[in-house]
């Protein structure tokens, strides 16, 4: 076994955990489903079972006829070197398949990155009076950021963001307080209470990201910069930010899936060596 199967090995056992204490698992042809119980957030998705073998067109059909009985996101997951073969049943079960390049920290702490003047880079704390605002305003970001994908700069700024802040449940701010606390998340975002250089406008919360934790592995998730900010340099920021704080945690490996190969380029920067591709599938 070489060492890049070991670690290989280390991010399939990790990405079977990560839902484990907020889901149920159904066992499908092969995949497991992960359905939350009545913990608020995002819902998850399905992946090959541990150890499992790809499955066929009709493998997936079946599951994504549960997912669909049971009102959830078609939405499946996994990495080609694990579970090689997959890709191709996938779609031909009718899903698109993203092709994101998986990432693996190799330096002994990402490199430095410039902060954008005006910006302000933080930890979320889970018991500041300000952190249920935070969490809507990172939201609102992440929700802005991800509909209108890619690097190039975009339309979309405070005016949307504030729009879209919508005050969050007690429940699902109080979950995800208990993932801060207990060491599985890690949240970070920059703001800029003047205004960034050049943009006096572009004030509160621009950029947000995050990472969640099982054991000694982390992954980087969820960097999204307000698209009107964007080519300030702000999401590399963030990002050495939280590797920073996984690192401090004592988290021993960190790792993410880049959007595409730009992106990857980008995360080259800070240390990140490429080891393989994540596989996120969802209906055509």
């Amino acid at each position: 076994m070489t060492d890049s199967d070991t670690l290989l090995g280390e991010l399939e056992t990790f990405y079977d955990a990560v839902p484990r204490d907020r889901c149920r698992v159904e066992h499908i042809a092969g995949f497991d489903l992960f359905v939350r119980k009545d913990t608020p957030g995002h819902p998850f998705y399905a992946r090959p079972a541990l150890g499992a073998p790809a499955g066929t067109a009709e493998d997936v059909a079946a599951v994504r006829a549960r997912q669909r009985e049971l009102g959830v996101p078609e939405a499946f997951e996994w990495v080609d070197e694990t579970t090689p073969g997959l890709i191709e049943p996938a779609r031909a079960a009718g899903l698109a398949v993203q092709l994101a390049p998986l990432m693996v920290l190799t330096a002994d702490d990402p490199a430095p990155a410039r902060t954008p003047a005006g910006a302000q880079l933080r930890l979320l704390d889970p018991d500041s009076e300000g952190f249920a605002v935070d969490l809507a305003a990172s939201a609102a970001v992440a929700d802005l950021a991800f509909a209108d994908g890619g690097t190039a700069v975009g339309a979309a700024g405070p005016a949307e963001r504030d729009e879209r802040s919508e005050a969050l449940g007690d429940a699902q701010v109080a979950a995800e307080a208990e993932l801060i606390r207990t060491g599985r998340h890690i949240r970070a975002l920059a703001e800029s209470p003047q205004g960034l250089e050049g943009a006096e406008a572009l004030r509160g919360v621009v950029a947000a990201g995050s990472a969640q934790r099982v054991g000694p592995v982390a992954e980087v998730v969820g960097v999204a910069t307000l698209p009107v900010a964007r080519r300030r340099g702000l999401g590399l920021a963030l990002t050495g930010t939280v590797v920073r704080a996984t690192r401090a945690a004592g988290v021993r490996v960190v790792f993410l899936s880049a959007d595409n190969e730009d992106v990857a380029a980008l995360y080259a920067r800070l240390g990140f060596t490429r080891i393989g591709t994540s596989c996120i599938a969802e209906p055509a």
